[in-house]
């Protein structure tokens, strides 16, 4: 038992856990945890940034933009003005609305930011000037609205797949792709909604003295939405869209009398061209190519084009959830309809995924880490011995694995700015580790090293150095405390930088107080002082 008493609590660690038979279990269940961390964690390209904001639209039918910033836009910019933690407003006045778009300092709690938007325009909702509707608080939600996932929908070369069916069966993807576990919104991009369309000639409108209103009167009776003018076709023509109610088929919708003339009665197909399609008077239409190195000009004078008219669906997650995983069970999803889509000639290519970015982004640097540490060892296998060398370099994997797991427990990401840290700290880790094995050696090949037993010598060893390391170690922290205050988009980016070097820093020490003299004990031996052994036998032969 060790009879030195330590002044330093780097030696009060090391005769604590010297002969204790649970720093070994100790040892294996921190590397455990630090593993099981790593694969947990939510994995990340990059470190989320809290942004929040919102817009408040105010309609007031019939006002014109300068009554719109009198009465609407300045007075509720004022009263925004009076939340906290608000960064910037924006006012924008209209015909008939106002918009007021805030935006608040990095960092703020995007639900806090909301519910106290909306309860400042709530609050204030008496002093809202006659004629204007209940205003509409809709916040930013930067976190779903990134996706993590897109994936093209397209006809397969040589099926006849109409877009009406295509959008169907995208339709019916997304809907089961919403209900996947953590994915919080998917939208279509490119999508047109199937509809009759009824384009009116406005030249045989005006041959039978119609007006359009009277056609839109006509479509009204049997529809149950009012029909609505969408805007005019490349080729002039006004576009109508009606529901389907009444309206089974495009026949029906051709019958529909809209005025009588002359006594005879005005079908609508006398005056219009009705269709039944899509919404193509939105002018959106997304492609997909197979052929890298042309540009979409190029490919569309190509003889051979392989452009391919598509939709994509886009599905992002939910805050602080695992894109790696929230990836891979929809592509899971998306393979397991593969075969039913061949069927009905509709192909899908991934192109995007952030899930597999970010997880090669963490595998890489976790490599690195790898690499980093192997150098580690070889190095100091020639400057220390090859015991000494192994029981500096355990000491790194440890001390990771603490700084993940409370990384872990705090609601961080692993991400490449956290393993940057780690990469940035990797050097200074092995500081503390590699002093305490030094001093170990040198007092082991000292001469008074054979009157003191073994445990006592690895507890002194440590304890003397311990005041200084520690004050080196503090100061190093204290390098990276100033990196906390930095403010705006890359005080918030490099964050994980003064959270994780600190944490790694102050479990360097701990790990090297408490193994390395541990391992010492278990791998390394008193050597044996020739020099000293042919001193004492010479005393005993000459006691004169």
């Amino acid at each position: 038992m060790v009879n030195y008493t330590p002044k330093d609590w780097a030696g009060k660690l090391a005769k604590g856990f010297l002969t204790n038979p649970l720093t070994s279990v100790l040892g294996i269940a921190i590397l455990i945890l630090g593993f099981i961390s790593l694969e947990i964690m939510p994995r990340e390209e990059d470190p989320q940034i809290a942004i929040s904001g919102g817009s408040v639209i105010v309609p007031m039918p019939g006002a014109s933009p300068k009554e719109v910033e009198n009465v609407i836009v300045n007075p509720l910019e004022r009263k925004l003005r009076e939340i906290q933690g608000i960064k910037h407003i924006y006012g924008m006045a209209m015909n008939n609305v106002g918009i007021v778009n805030v935006v608040y300092k990095i960092g703020e709690r995007r639900e806090d930011a909301n519910l106290k938007l909306y309860d400042k325009v709530m609050q204030n909702m008496d002093k809202m000037p006659k004629g204007v509707m209940q205003p509409l608080v809709k916040p930013f939600d930067i976190d779903i609205d990134i996706p993590i996932l897109t994936v093209a929908f397209y006809p397969i070369k040589g099926t006849k797949v109409n877009y009406e069916k295509l959008f169907k069966i995208t339709r019916k993807i997304q809907q089961k792709v919403n209900a996947v576990k953590n994915v919080a919104k998917t939208t279509l991009v490119g999508a047109h909604k199937p509809q009759f369309n009824v384009e009116v000639d406005l030249n045989k409108l005006s041959g039978y003295h119609l007006s359009l209103g009277q056609i839109m009167k006509a479509v009204q009776s049997i529809a149950v939405d009012v029909p609505d003018v969408k805007g005019r076709t490349k080729t002039k023509k006004l576009l109508m869209f009606g529901v389907k109610n009444a309206i089974e088929s495009v026949d029906d919708l051709k019958n529909v009398i809209v005025a009588s003339y002359m006594g005879s009665p005005i079908y609508l197909k006398d005056v219009a061209k009705v269709t039944r399609g899509i919404d193509f008077q939105n002018f959106k239409k997304t492609y997909i190519t197979f052929k890298k190195g042309k540009n979409l000009e190029e490919l569309r004078k190509a003889k051979f084009s392989p452009l391919k008219e598509q939709i994509t669906l886009t599905v992002a997650k939910l805050k602080g959830t695992n894109a790696v995983f929230v990836a891979h069970d929809v592509i899971k999803l998306l393979n397991s309809m593969k075969e039913q889509l061949h069927k009905e000639g509709i192909g899908f290519v991934i192109t995007r995924d952030y899930g597999k970015r970010a997880n090669d982004a963490v595998n890489e640097l976790v490599d690195h880490l790898l690499i980093t540490i192997a150098i580690i060892a070889v190095m100091l296998i020639f400057a220390l011995g090859f015991k000494e060398a192994m029981i500096v370099t355990f000491t790194v994997p440890a001390i990771l694995a603490i700084t993940l797991f409370i990384a872990f427990i705090g609601g961080q990401t692993i991400n490449r700015i956290t393993l940057f840290a780690f990469l940035l700290s990797l050097g200074l880790l092995v500081d503390a580790a590699i002093i305490v094995i030094e001093n170990i050696h040198r007092h082991l090949h000292s001469h008074e090293s054979e009157e003191k037993p073994m445990d006592v010598l690895l507890v002194e060893a440590t304890d003397e150095i311990g005041p200084p390391t520690n004050i080196a170690t503090l100061a190093i922290i204290m390098t990276m405390i100033p990196m906390l205050f930095v403010g705006g988009m890359m005080g918030a980016f490099m964050k994980p930088i003064p959270l994780n070097v600190p944490v790694a820093l102050i479990a360097s020490l701990v790990v090297a107080y408490i193994f390395t003299p541990y391992l010492s004990y278990k791998l390394l031996k008193k050597p044996v002082h020739k020099h000293h052994h042919h001193h004492q036998k010479h005393k005993k032969e000459n006691p004169s």
